[in-house]
């Protein structure tokens, strides 16, 4: 595996990549080693993920012309799909994706699959919030989620957010 870093406006990202593919991008908060793993800042893949993040905090909704192939479950390859149709500058509930990929989903269900999305920012997990749009957990920190929906909230008419505290039964780290 090999990883580069971009230097965002909240701190630095970890991209992976397996030579081919994005496989994943991690915030400055998360946890990542980059132990084992080969710095290849050149490889294409990563140039054009660079790319789209540029364009991406300069208010931008490129779209996303990489390749990317996030390792998971079956389930959470299918919340994961649903969070990128999710709109540039609008958000769901967990609640809600639950209810639109099966009438028999726990919120809390997509909670754990959005909190191990393995591709963040590409993969808009930033957009899940909790009920009545208060901002839950995110495994980049809640000041990364916050800046990331008030980027596309400024850009796009968004729905506001919330700054109202954690909402235990829908959290998720996504």
């Amino acid at each position: 595996m090999n990883y580069t870093e971009y230097i965002s406006p909240f701190g630095k990202l970890i991209l992976v990549s397996d030579g081919e593919v994005l496989t994943g991008l991690y915030l400055p908060e998360q946890k990542f080693d980059t132990g084992n793993r080969s710095y290849r800042p050149e490889l294409p893949v990563f140039l054009l993920a660079q790319r789209w993040l540029s364009r991406y905090f300069a208010g931008e909704n490129p779209p996303v012309d990489f390749p990317v192939k996030p390792a998971g479950t079956e389930f959470q390859r299918r919340v994961w799909k649903h969070l990128r149709e999710i709109p540039y500058g609008k958000t769901e509930t967990y609640g809600q994706i639950a209810r639109k990929i099966s009438r028999t989903m726990s919120a809390q269900a997509v909670g754990g699959a959005v909190g191990r999305n393995p591709i963040s920012i590409v993969i808009p997990c930033h957009r899940c919030v909790g009920a009545g749009g208060r901002l839950t957990g995110y495994a980049g920190g809640l000041t990364a989620k916050r800046y990331l929906l008030q980027l596309e909230e400024k850009h796009y008419d968004g729905k506001r957010i919330s700054e109202a505290g954690d909402d235990h039964a829908e959290s998720g780290a996504g």
